[in-house]
């Protein structure tokens, strides 16, 4: 059976305090609160939790047409040196954790959504969410979404949209809390059927 969330560490105040003084020393390793959530750049100590939260077919499967579970802990430290290279006011990567424990929920990002072939225009900036399974039902998706949401708004993005796939109506729950229009079927993005979700922010 495979293990549970693979490490909680705790987040003192002084750690805290450290990624605040990163946040203002450096716009594009912002960090993000909310009540009871962290959002902060993923750091390479993190792999072991992203390689079991993305090493699972139930938390990528919707993940678009070019997901597929990991298979070494390599891909994780790799794809976290990919996330912390992103140097953009608006886009990012973040890992949710908790603010009370430290401990690692899941994944956010915001960034250009990716046309299909032949769509034309600028690439929208998407939301999208994975959370570990031991996490989920907990309202932490809509609660680092909504908080991703006002940073962005208070960085200049006047629209974000979310699209899921048909299937996952996980995230299509996530996106109702969230109040973001439904425009049913597209196929605008990823070469790809998906659902279409808008918010002006």
């Amino acid at each position: 059976m495979r293990s549970a969330v693979v490490s909680v560490r705790l987040m003192t105040r002084s750690k805290i305090d450290s990624y605040m003084r990163i946040l203002r020393n450096n716009r594009a390793m912002r960090i993000i609160i909310s009540s009871r959530l962290m959002l902060r750049p993923w750091e390479t100590a993190d792999a072991d939790f992203l390689f079991d939260l993305d090493s699972r077919i139930e938390t990528v499967q919707y993940l678009g047409p070019l997901a597929k579970p990991m298979i070494e802990k390599s891909e994780a430290v790799e794809s976290i040196q990919r996330r912390r290279a992103i140097d953009d006011p608006i886009h990012g990567i973040w890992v949710i954790t908790s603010r009370n424990t430290g401990g690692l929920l899941g994944n956010l990002l915001l960034k250009p959504a990716p046309l299909s072939d032949g769509i034309p225009g600028a690439a929208p900036t998407e939301i999208g969410w994975h959370l570990h399974p031991e996490a989920q039902g907990a309202g932490y998706a809509t609660e680092a979404a909504d908080a991703a949401m006002r940073d962005a708004s208070l960085n200049g993005l006047n629209v974000v949209i979310a699209v899921t796939d048909p299937r996952n109506a996980a995230s299509q729950r996530v996106c109702a809390r969230l109040e973001m229009e439904s425009h049913g079927v597209t196929c605008d993005f990823y070469n790809e059927t998906n659902l279409l979700f808008t918010k002006s922010l």
